[in-house]
């Protein structure tokens, strides 16, 4: 599953600790970017590298929200729905995203480019509502620049699937 120069990136990686497992997340993230995921046999052959069983990587996969236990698309919006977003009417967010992209909360669009999940809070609040495409963080969205964001991304995929 995972490749012998991936392995090696992973061994570096942890080579660089004291401990192996301090690096879990940062190996678990470097696996998720070159195959989009944490699958199974992922897990297993990481848990082996790290010197951990494939439980106790799963726990921490579990715990945190950015290691994705199935596909996801290459976009992955988080939209915040901490109470100041609520305040802010996040729902109008979460209602425009999913007309503009015909998915609901904790789905994958067809063409497997945007996947919507909530998130508890970006830390955004002055700037509310607000969402965060990959590592990006948007706010004071409105249904116009939510478009403009979602035909940037749109025009940006093209572009990399012309090269």
């Amino acid at each position: 599953m995972l490749s012998n120069v991936l392995k090696e990136i992973i061994r570096e990686k942890i080579a660089h600790g004291e401990h192996p497992r301090e690096h879990a997340v940062d190996v678990m993230l470097e696996i998720q970017k070159h195959h989009g995921h944490m699958s199974d046999e992922a897990m297993i052959e990481a848990s082996k590298l790290l010197g951990m069983t494939p439980l106790e990587l799963e726990e921490l996969a579990t715990f945190y929200d950015h290691i994705y236990r199935e596909p996801v698309g290459k976009y992955v919006i988080r939209i915040c729905d901490g109470t100041l977003c609520w305040m802010q009417d996040h729902l109008s967010v979460v209602e425009h995203i999913a007309s503009r992209l015909g998915i609901r909360m904790g789905e994958t669009t067809p063409d497997g480019l945007f996947t919507m999940l909530p998130v508890c809070c970006l830390g955004y609040c002055d700037r509310a509502p607000a969402m965060m495409i990959n590592q990006r963080i948007f706010g004071r969205l409105t249904p116009q620049k939510i478009d403009r964001i979602l035909q940037r991304l749109r025009d940006e995929a093209s572009l990399a699937e012309a090269e």
